[in-house]
């Protein structure tokens, strides 16, 4: 991939609606080109600016002006897209809590890791292994803890990007599932695990001294809500 289609698809990777084959491939790609990986910075900074951004409610002469003045008469479509809406959101089993966005960002990275073969930049069992190997690749120092005594090994790490950033991503294996801990920096108090349902997977949410974590697994959720204890609980 060069740097024109990456710079082409940013905005659909950042929504997580490419294919997994495709975002693997700007994975790839944004690994070794700064000037691309800035672009991305730049993308998801203006993304969040738009998130943030705070609703005013128009001055009531300005409401009064746009208005129309004729009666409403609904149509004969409404009641049915209503309907449809409503299934929409029986459906759908809200996350933790965070911005739905990057959830769907998370669970695009879990699925394509699985299925583009990029699991792990680094192999190891090993924390003293795994956590060097992030040095100088982030600006800040990811928990490295392997809970192979608790039922969750450490199998590995690698470099992802989620929100317009490069996170750390931690790989644990429980029996024949496996997980994906995101981690970054964040400012803000403590919040206990958080576990919700998006597209199949198991996503859990919380923050601890500084880091903000986000766990992805077809995992059962108590299990997952299991090792959410033990990281916190590790330092």
């Amino acid at each position: 991939m060069n740097c024109g289609e990456c710079e082409e698809l940013l905005g659909v990777y950042l929504d997580g609606e490419l294919d997994p084959v495709r975002s693997a491939d700007i994975d790839a790609h944004l690994l070794g080109c700064r000037g691309c990986a800035a672009a991305m910075e730049r993308h998801g900074a203006l993304k969040q600016l738009f998130v943030q951004t705070p609703y005013y409610r128009a001055p009531d002469g300005l409401r009064r002006r746009v208005t129309p003045r004729k009666p409403f008469r609904v149509p004969q479509w409404l009641p049915v897209a209503a309907s449809v809406a409503v299934l929409g959101v029986v459906l759908w089993r809200p996350g933790p809590a965070g911005s739905p966005g990057v959830e769907r960002e998370l669970v695009a990275a879990h699925v394509r890791s699985l299925q583009a073969s990029h699991l792990m930049d680094v192999i190891s069992t090993d924390r003293h292994t795994v956590k060097p190997w992030f040095a100088g690749k982030l600006d800040f120092a990811p928990v490295v803890e392997d809970l192979s005594a608790k039922g969750f090994p450490l199998e590995g790490g690698r470099l992802d990007y989620v929100n317009g950033r490069q996170v750390a991503a931690l790989v644990y294996k429980r029996r024949q599932h496996t997980i994906n801990v995101f981690m970054w920096p964040v400012a803000g108090g403590e919040s206990g695990p958080r576990v919700g349902s998006l597209q199949g997977y198991n996503v859990a949410h919380w923050t601890h001294d500084g880091m903000e974590w986000w766990a992805v697994s077809d995992l059962g959720i108590e299990e997952l809500k299991m090792l959410c204890e033990e990281l916190s609980r590790s330092y």
